[in-house]
């Protein structure tokens, strides 16, 4: 296989990509009747509910005087700035009123925009759309529809259970992204009597392809020194149980396993707050298990344990990285992170130069590490 020419991204660069969908807040935090603020990429953003109960979100700042939006008053429909009264409509940010104007000042309200951002809400989780910035100084307009619908939980029946786990993480997102796709830490990090430890390392060899936007690692057996594995020989022979995990531009994780009929799912996304701040989430759905009391409990639980280990190594690592070191990415094990960089600039360089992105990958690769 021959590979893009890369630059030195040992470091990461911490560069956010725009035009993509991200989440911003759980929906059981959105709650009607009052204004809530996010941070999305260093925008600050304010959402709430309208009396039909479908998400909006605003940029946090008056366009007048830079006053965030999320002091005003919100009346169902229109929020109310709280320095001067303008109002704005809630889903466009279309200026509906402005107090202060005289009835011979003709000022035409209805072309001034606050700015406004496509919303989605599905799988606990309302979505955003960041689009790529403005020129500075060019104001907003009415927000295009974006040219894709966010991200789902994939499911493969009717029935089944849902979880999500949110957790902030104290480093970038390119730390973040590259910590949740690192196949060797798993016994390091996640230590425990009921997963694995570190007596059970021993090789593995998956097979990756490239997909648009990202890489896959090919539907293979669950790796069988794992607890999970062994209860879903509960439901199917060991070789028909098979997991396919992609990850795919700007964030997304997504993992799947099939026994039969039975299946697992997830979408777990590195969100970007600020150059040095990322939030983890992790949304699950499954038809697995259904029988267990508390078993969406049980699940979260497991989570809670994974993204609290994650947590405190991001927190560990962010220590040492305030020093600056060099770093290190080695073959195998760290090539899917090699990818995640390379995807990254290809799509950086595709946005720059108006040319079709040219994928890291240009066929299936294997690789081999211990964990």
């Amino acid at each position: 296989m021959t590979e893009l020419p890369s630059p030195d991204r040992q470091t990461p660069d911490a560069l956010m990509l725009f035009g993509f969908w991200y989440r911003a807040i759980s929906s059981a935090e959105l709650t009607r009747n009052r204004l809530h603020k996010a941070m999305l990429l260093e925008i600050p953003l304010v959402l709430g509910r309208d009396p039909q109960g479908r998400a909006f979100a605003l940029r946090d700042a008056c366009p007048h005087r830079g006053m965030p939006l999320s002091c005003g008053h919100f009346d169902g429909k229109d929020i109310e700035c709280s320095y001067h009264g303008w109002k704005f409509a809630a889903h466009t940010g279309q200026c509906q009123l402005i107090p202060s104007l005289t009835a011979d000042q003709k000022l035409k309200v209805d072309r001034i925009y606050a700015g406004s951002y496509a919303c989605e809400e599905h799988d606990d989780f309302v979505w955003v759309f960041i689009p790529e910035p403005s020129p500075a100084g060019a104001g907003f307009t009415k927000t295009a529809e974006p040219p894709f619908p966010a991200p789902r939980v994939p499911t493969f029946s009717d029935k089944y259970k849902i979880a999500h786990l949110t957790a902030d993480l104290p480093c970038n997102v390119d730390h973040g992204i590259i910590g949740l796709m690192d196949p060797a830490h798993g016994p390091f990090v996640h230590q425990a009597w009921w997963w694995r430890t570190q007596k059970s390392i021993h090789e593995k060899q998956k097979h990756f392809e490239p997909i648009p936007n990202g890489f896959r690692m090919s539907a293979h057996t669950p790796s069988p020194n794992s607890a999970p594995y062994k209860l879903l020989r509960l439901y199917a022979d060991a070789d028909s149980i098979t997991t396919t995990i992609d990850f795919v531009l700007p964030n997304l994780r997504l993992e799947t396993i099939r026994a039969g009929k039975y299946w697992f799912s997830s979408l777990t996304t590195v969100t970007p707050i600020t150059r040095d701040h990322c939030r983890i989430d992790v949304v699950a759905c499954w038809n697995l298990f259904r029988w267990i009391p508390f078993a969406p409990e049980l699940l979260k639980f497991v989570f809670a344990k994974f993204v609290e280990q994650d947590r405190q190594t991001m927190e560990d690592q962010s220590e040492g990285l305030k020093h600056n070191p060099h770093l290190m990415l080695i073959d195998d094990a760290d090539r899917p992170a090699k990818w995640y960089f390379q995807l990254k600039a290809a799509h950086l360089e595709s946005r720059r130069s108006g040319t079709e992105m040219q994928h890291p990958m240009v066929g299936p690769v294997t690789l081999k590490w211990r964990s």
